[in-house]
């Protein structure tokens, strides 16, 4: 496990601080040898463009804890993180809330190698890492609407994160999708969407990253009754034609 004092992680304390987060020395240790694996595995793989610490605790850390701002997660929920990539927002979630059931998704199996080498070396547990489309997936009934929340800070229009995503919410539970811009327009693109698939935009969490300029927008979407059987569709089609 990596030692706190190669790093002197006082500034990402002080995001901490903000959020209202508190870790203990063997949370930030896993966090220190978090970055150190992305470090490593980035050179022979793209994992991210990010790589100076300070740079990663504030942009991929905090901003996958930023979650606490829209969504309670100090109990042991079921988690499923569609689009993972790197781990963000679910392995830093699982790190500070060790009570959560986390499952990570990504299409790339590449990267699950990374993910679970990850697990594996900070000696996390009740955390399962994936290789597989999120359209694949949501058709196993181990898997469909099975989660209290599903998150992902994966890119794509609202539309298509819809149907990626509400499938695997339980009714009641929530999909709370990151969003780096304000949503006016994809939001009033992407309503009739989000209801076709179950669920009702609930909240807006619009904030700045703690001592950062960084614009976030966390949208909490509520699913009220369950997804139609056909829904996701096939693999490439909410991407390619997004429910309108």
């Amino acid at each position: 496990m990596a030692e706190l004092k190669k790093y002197h992680p006082d500034l990402f304390r002080n995001d901490l601080e903000e959020l209202h987060i508190s870790l203990n020395e063997k949370q930030l240790c896993q966090f220190m040898t978090y970055y150190e694996l992305l470090a490593e595995w980035n050179q022979i793989m793209n994992l991210t463009a990010i790589t100076d610490f300070d740079e990663v605790c504030k942009k991929h850390f905090i901003d996958s804890l930023s979650l606490v701002k829209a969504y309670n997660v100090d109990s042991p929920i079921s988690v499923m993180d569609i689009g993972t990539g790197a781990g963000f927002p679910g392995i830093p979630l699982k790190i500070a809330f060790p009570d959560l059931n986390i499952t990570l998704l990504d299409s790339l199996n590449k990267r699950v190698g990374f993910l679970q080498t990850v697990i594996e070396n900070l000696n996390l547990q009740k955390i399962e890492a994936f290789h597989g489309r999120a359209e694949d997936f949501a058709k196993k009934a181990e898997y469909r609407e099975k989660y209290d929340l599903c998150v992902s800070r994966a890119v794509s229009n609202l539309s298509t994160l819809a149907e990626y995503c509400i499938p695997y919410v339980k009714k009641g539970g929530c999909f709370i999708s990151y969003k780096s811009e304000k949503l006016t327009e994809e939001l009033k693109e992407a309503e009739h969407a989000v209801a076709v698939l179950g669920g009702r935009v609930e909240n807006q969490v619009e904030f700045i990253i703690p001592g950062s300029d960084i614009y976030r927008n966390l949208l909490v979407i509520r699913k009220e009754k369950e997804t139609p059987l056909c829904y996701p569709r096939k693999a490439g089609v909410p991407l390619k034609k997004p429910i309108k």
